[in-house]
């Protein structure tokens, strides 16, 4: 029986020329994987995760459309009465902070912040859990909220998620930090900032005037220790649907 054999490969053979074809394609891929995770790299040393920050950029826009829905609701008939009741502005924006401190729930928004040292402008939500900062900047449930005496305390992330507090440490003494809330507005001004250990819960607590506090991780890509940064209360305004 003659068997027939088929030709060996040659250079130039459809099959050689398909093996170098899906070599090259390869390479290309890789090529561009690597170049991509290089630039993802570089975007978060110098500024910051670009998908995280794209992500925190649609949850922002959601917020700005749920604040702006509830600074156009109107008080309740009780509040009204209740408002209605009470001496002076402190004593209205007091009832107003504590009123939505009760209502407020975890990754909802509450309020808006503005640093114009370093150019920030980010709605605040309820809460400093993994998923409410992944949203933006996030107020401790265990402060108050602007208005009510006490200390206002909210964290915020330095590297993901948008990088509300990447410049924290840019910040001076004298200057000025804004809280919008859907009832007021509330002014401060930088007093000192403070390095400390992740356990240092002490520094949100209450002292004899009103301030703000904010916190988030030290030194950039490390979760080591915490910046603080200590703002004193220097003006507060009504306004909004709240009140």
């Amino acid at each position: 029986m003659t068997v027939v054999r088929e030709p060996a490969a040659g250079p130039g053979s459809p099959r050689r020329s398909s093996g170098r074809s899906t070599v090259r394609a390869l390479s290309t891929v890789l090529i561009v994987s690597g170049l991509l995770l290089l630039a993802d790299a570089v975007l978060t040393v110098v500024w910051q995760e670009p998908l995280s920050a794209l992500y925190a950029r649609i949850q922002q826009d959601k917020l700005d459309g749920q604040l702006d829905d509830l600074a156009r609701q109107a008080p309740t008939v009780v509040d009204r009465r209740a408002l209605a009741e009470l001496p002076d502005g402190d004593s209205r924006l007091a009832f107003a902070a504590r009123s939505l401190d009760r209502r407020a729930r975890a990754g909802q928004p509450i309020g808006r912040i503005r640093i114009p040292r370093v150019g920030l402008s980010k709605v605040v939500v309820e809460g400093t859990g993994t998923d409410d900062l992944k949203r933006g900047p996030g107020h401790y449930p265990a402060t108050v909220l602007p208005g009510a005496p006490g200390t206002v305390g909210i964290a915020g992330h330095r590297t993901t998620y948008g990088a509300p507090f990447r410049r924290l440490d840019k910040l001076r003494r004298g200057d000025r930090i804004a809280i919008d809330m859907p009832y007021g507005t509330f002014t401060y001004r930088v007093e000192r900032t403070r390095i400390v250990a992740p356990t240092a819960t002490e520094v949100v607590r209450r002292v004899g005037y009103d301030r703000l506090v904010l916190t988030a991780c030290h030194p950039l890509y490390s979760a080591a220790q915490r910046i603080v940064v200590f703002a004193r209360q220097v003006n507060a305004r009504e306004g909004g649907g709240l009140i």
